[in-house]
């Protein structure tokens, strides 16, 4: 029998655990490994940072929902992977023995590419709950003495979403407040325009964005190279087309909130053949490693080539419609291979999102992510805030119960109806 070994526990690792215990013979053995005992759900980390979610509302304990399952849990991280024996070696000494391994790590924030950036230095993050939680404390003494707010993603970095989601999420908070008139807010992005998104742009999401932003007084700084970050103040320099440098700007700021560029996780930077050089894994058309045929790998730490060359470097997204495409993906190849079958399943890699803006949203669908594209649409409304909402209650609410059920293919289909809907 075989054991079927999932590294990571996100929005990627838990449902490829519940659909590889379904798709699995009877013998066979599931194990998680994951360096947190709890899973979040990263799309509300904007909310918890202005104190709208709490991170109970958010959190759920891996083990006991695995168990459940007949999935085994060890919640200890991965220090190295070494694929030439077939083995995770754990934080802790131990080592663990695999037949097949689904990396769904997630990705290393490299923080540490810009001088100051991150949690550690002056700026906020919420990529992580933890940075969520302390970017709410900071957002609590902010609104006492309100002042310049910077607020973007950094270059390299390939998920420009939640740095829009959180912009106007403030704005609206701070409106709420009756402080917005004391804010200034810039937006400060590696892309080479506004609703770039890493994707080349969905639709008119140059055009809407853009209108929403200026409607919010929201100004922006694009092919802005973030050089320094020191206590209040943020060095950035913003290019041409050609990528020369344009201007150079020094913004002094009361809040920040950067979004860092992506890195593939220590366990398995720099091994030949499993990642590239920023360790992001190799995967071939059905998700499977070239090198090493029995790893497979799906979301954020997968290898993805950016959409267009921009002059300041940008990465491409995955959205969680395309995760849980990849998902499907490497759990019937992994069953095909179980039955001595060459795998022959692909993801479908279509780009979906739901971006909350605190009173409204926006909705991007884009069939498939890299153009040219069968679907290419882009729409906006308070019909997306409350599609967010709902989404999230239905998300965790699924997670809790150890479903496999399609979550993001769902929501798919209701904003696809929608569009329908929207276009008579």
């Amino acid at each position: 029998m075989a054991h079927i070994v999932i590294l990571g526990a996100g929005i990627g690792g838990m449902p490829m655990a519940y659909e590889m215990r379904e798709s699995v013979r009877p013998g066979d053995k599931v194990t998680v490994i994951s360096n947190n005992p709890k899973f979040h759900f990263v799309p509300s980390n904007p909310w918890v940072a202005v104190d709208w979610r709490k991170r109970d509302d958010i959190e759920l304990e891996i083990a006991p929902v695995l168990a459940k399952k007949n999935i085994d849990f060890i919640g200890v991280g991965a220090k190295r992977v070494h694929p030439e024996k077939n083995q995770i070696e754990l934080d802790d000494g131990r080592t663990v023995d695999y037949d097949y391994l689904v990396i769904a790590t997630g990705p290393k924030l490299a923080f540490e590419e810009v001088e100051g950036l991150g949690p550690n230095g002056h700026t906020h993050s919420i990529c992580h709950v933890d940075h969520a939680v302390e970017a709410e404390k900071g957002w609590q003494e902010f609104v006492k003495n309100p002042g310049h707010v910077v607020i973007g993603a950094v270059q390299m970095a390939s998920c420009y979403g939640p740095a829009y989601e959180f912009a106007m999420i403030m704005d609206t908070d701070l409106r709420k407040r009756k402080i917005r008139d004391k804010v200034p807010m810039t937006f400060v992005t590696a892309e080479p325009y506004i609703g770039h998104l890493g994707l080349g742009g969905v639709g008119d999401s140059k055009g809407l964005i853009e209108s929403i932003m200026r409607d919010r007084h929201i100004k922006w700084i694009c092919n802005a190279k973030t050089t320094k970050v020191e206590a209040g103040k943020m060095y950035v320099t913003e290019h041409n087309e050609d990528g020369t440098p344009k201007k150079e700007h020094v913004l002094e700021f009361k809040y920040s909130m950067m979004l860092p560029a992506f890195k593939g996780v220590d366990a398995v930077i720099g091994i030949e053949g499993l990642a590239n050089p920023r360790g992001f894994i190799l995967i071939d058309a059905h998700q499977r490693n070239p090198k090493f045929k029995n790893i497979y790998a799906v979301g954020v730490c997968v290898a993805i080539p950016p959409v267009e060359a921009t002059p300041v470097p940008t990465g491409a997204p995955k959205t969680g419609y395309m995760i849980e495409s990849m998902v499907s993906a490497t759990v019937h190849n992994i069953r095909d291979e179980l039955n001595g079958k060459a795998p022959s399943h692909k993801a479908t890699w279509n780009a979906v999102c739901l971006a909350d803006f605190g009173d409204t949203g926006a909705c991007f669908v884009a069939l498939p992510q890299i153009p040219p594209r069968n679907v290419n649409w882009f729409s906006e409304g308070k019909w997306v805030h409350l599609a967010k909402v709902a989404f999230e209650k239905y998300f965790m609410r699924k997670m809790k119960k150890g479903t496999s059920e399609h979550v993001f293919e769902k929501m798919v289909m209701s904003a696809l109806g929608i569009m329908k809907l929207k276009d008579k």
